[in-house]
């Protein structure tokens, strides 16, 4: 499952992963593609939606948002949400290691959203 139903798969507005690699830069490309694998092994109940701008990740039956990534040409923007009161914490990752710092992060705010 890869939609939350707010597009229809069957639209032509319908909206690929992929139009988001478009020109970014190698290294941007590659840790969103990273990123992507790395929050869809949490679970097999991870829903992804694709939307003009940005990728969000939520849990199926909640449909509760806990990430949320803007690709930019050169950094990713992620958002996570660890819980409907507590706001998102941003962060900016230009490098693999400042991803690495905070998926920690994104997995608490999976296992903690409801």
């Amino acid at each position: 499952m890869s939609k939350f139903g707010l597009y229809s798969d069957k639209s032509s507005a319908s909206i690929q992963f992929e139009s988001h690699l478009e020109g970014l830069k190698e290294e941007i490309k590659t840790l969103l593609l990273g990123l992507r694998n790395f929050v869809k092994s949490l679970g097999n109940n991870i829903l992804e939606e694709v939307r003009p701008h940005r990728i969000v990740y939520a849990k199926t039956l909640t449909f509760r948002t806990f990430l949320d990534i803007q690709p930019r040409t050169d950094s990713l923007m992620i958002s996570v949400k660890k819980g409907r009161i507590e706001p998102p914490t941003l962060h900016t990752v230009k490098t693999a290691q400042e991803l690495e710092h905070i998926k920690f992060e994104i997995t608490e705010a999976y296992k903690r959203i409801k």
